[in-house]
């Protein structure tokens, strides 16, 4: 019997279920055979690796083991042991039987028989519990709360023009209207959907598999807000650039500021890797913020440059359909070195140990072949530069592949991360130059489709194997375009509802958080594991709990927002 939101038993055949955690199930492996096999392991998450010992199986007896339903697996059963892993040394060894991704899932309990060679069979003792209800009902109480505070500010509006009195409601049809600002809302709210979702992913998101970063190539839900957010800093570089130039400022108080901000945001991203403890022999030197103040200063630099003031769009259709490119040529060309430049690396660097050209987590991945090389030379410069000390040391392909040491927000992905956020400066020169709606969702529209292309072809639209996979940890080419793409294309949706046509959605609430981004960042970072912000109860080996958790810890910093946009108290570095 079997709930679905959790196991409705704690104990089946002496089986205590409180001891599964989340994506975990029992299986009780039994032999017929008069002597002990060896059973092994590969998941389908780690591509291309030999399988892995998991334990002796004793015959005639019951061996129950825990294994992780969060992957598809493939079980090897061999009547001797083969070592660790089934490499090519073993590879004489003939299995008994082998069972192909077994049907597991969360809180299950399964029978494995090994009857004989070539016969195997799994059985299920108690049915799993379906782990994307609980998603369901924690949407659904996020709808009715949006609809709560949504019924209470319309009752509250209701009552207090029911409380005017005439004279009142002449004295405001006689004030003056406030300056309309020419500030975007569909900005904030891209700002803000990408801050609110950082939150949820770094609070856990629940312990479900897509909502987390990839474990190397290929894309998960976690992996789109990073790219999403530096490509909307991007964006509004050159309107930053522009309002600065019309009070004034010179350029070099500017590239001055520049300086100041990135630096800023460079040194809260170290004291953040501080949270627990300053060791200096293995403090971590980069991170998201060490990123963003890099890529910020190498692209709002460069911006202001070659950034001509009092320049006029030609007169010409054909030249001005074309102006919010042309003006930003001296830039594309820099950003079009770097491209080719980090190609040239990643492709032609003859790493030590490793060849050229490698692109995979090393570890387990091609037979072990590449064991130290994960990243190639990405890995490897950065490895050269800060040391491997001094780089991440949990990787996402760490726990699958068991891979070394890597740093995702690393140096040498900072070339491909300056190009993302060009990117969004192209982004944010199309709205400068052309002020009709329609030409700028058109515009954002065909470059979100056409690089989204191009990103693509270049991973040969599958995960593995393709000439670039997508990457979020090596920040691959084809990982630029494909986010950047569908940030074009996701802003102009935004700009339309929430700028164009108003009365449909107004951004709220993500509005109030993408106008304290740094706010929220920094903050949930240093309060993650204190109250109010995190807590538990009990065991928290569901995803309904998990789920309750991470959306709590995310509506606070949400009404904490709100909380700072009404007393209008804003922070920008």
């Amino acid at each position: 019997m079997a709930s679905w939101v959790e196991q409705t038993v704690n104990t089946f055949r002496n089986l205590d279920l409180r001891r599964l955690g989340v994506d975990e199930a029992y299986i009780n492996v039994s032999s017929t055979l008069s002597d002990p096999i060896w059973m092994y392991s590969l998941s389908e998450e780690c591509y291309k690796c030999p399988y892995g010992r998991v334990q002796k199986i004793s015959p005639r007896h019951d061996n129950v083991i825990k294994v992780s339903t969060k992957f598809n697996v493939n079980w090897k059963f061999f009547d001797q042991d083969v070592g660790p892993y089934t490499l090519e040394a073993s590879r004489e060894a003939q299995a008994v039987c082998e069972i192909r991704q077994p049907d597991l899932g969360e809180f299950g309990v399964y029978d494995v028989h090994i009857l004989g060679t070539g016969n195997c069979a799994i059985n299920t003792a108690l049915q799993p519990v379906n782990i994307y209800l609980p998603f369901v009902v924690f949407i659904i109480i996020i709808i009715a709360l949006i609809a709560l505070v949504r019924g209470i500010n319309l009752a509250t509006k209701f009552y207090r023009r029911s409380e005017e009195t005439p004279a009142d409601e002449e004295q405001n049809n006689e004030r003056p209207e406030a300056p309309v600002r020419k500030r975007l809302r569909s900005l904030d709210t891209f700002r803000g959907l990408c801050i609110v979702l950082m939150v949820f992913v770094n609070s856990g998101a629940g312990g479900y598999t897509w909502l987390e970063h990839a474990t190397w190539n290929g894309i998960h839900f976690a992996d789109f807000i990073f790219p999403w957010f530096l490509w909307i800093m991007g964006v509004c570089i050159p309107m930053s650039v522009k309002s600065q130039l019309a009070r004034n400022a010179t350029k070099k108080d500017m590239l001055l500021n520049v300086v100041r901000r990135s630096l800023t945001l460079f040194a809260i991203g170290v004291c953040l890797n501080t949270l627990n403890g300053a060791q200096l022999e293995n403090i971590r030197i980069f991170g998201v913020l060490q990123r963003f103040g890099v890529a910020f200063l190498v692209v709002a630099g460069l911006h202001i440059i070659f950034r001509k003031v009092g320049s006029l769009p030609p007169q010409n259709a054909l030249a001005r359909a074309f102006y919010d490119v042309y003006i930003l040529l001296p830039e594309w060309s820099i950003m079009i070195s770097l491209v080719i430049a980090h190609l040239a690396l990643a492709f032609g660097l003859s790493v030590p140990g490793c060849g050229r050209g490698y692109l995979g987590p090393g570890g387990m991945h091609e037979m072990t072949h590449y064991n130290h090389c994960i990243g190639g030379a990405t890995g490897y410069i950065d490895r050269l530069i800060l040391s491997n000390n001094h780089i991440y040391q949990h990787p996402t392909a760490k726990k699958v592949y068991g891979s070394g040491a890597f740093d995702p927000e690393g140096v040498f992905g900072c070339l491909l991360t300056i190009f993302q956020v060009f990117l969004g400066v192209q982004c944010g020169m199309i709205l400068l130059v052309h002020s009709d709606w329609r030409a700028r969702i058109k515009r954002w529209t065909i470059w979100g489709g056409v690089i989204g292309i191009i990103g693509g072809a270049l991973c040969e639209f599958r995960k593995e194997d393709g000439l670039i996979p997508v990457n979020k940890n090596m920040w691959s080419l084809s990982f630029v375009l494909v986010t950047s793409g569908i940030a074009f294309i996701l802003l102009a949706t935004m700009y339309f509802v929430v700028d164009v046509r108003k009365g449909i959605w107004r951004g709220a609430p993500l509005v109030y958080a993408g106008m304290n981004a740094i706010i929220i960042y920094v903050g949930h970072q240093v309060f993650h594991k204190m109250l109010p912000w995190h807590w538990s109860i009990g065991l928290m080996n569901t995803h309904f709990m998990r789920l309750l958790e991470s959306g709590w810890n995310t509506v606070l910093w949400v009404g904490i927002s709100y909380y700072l946009y009404k007393r209008k108290l804003f922070y920008s570095i």
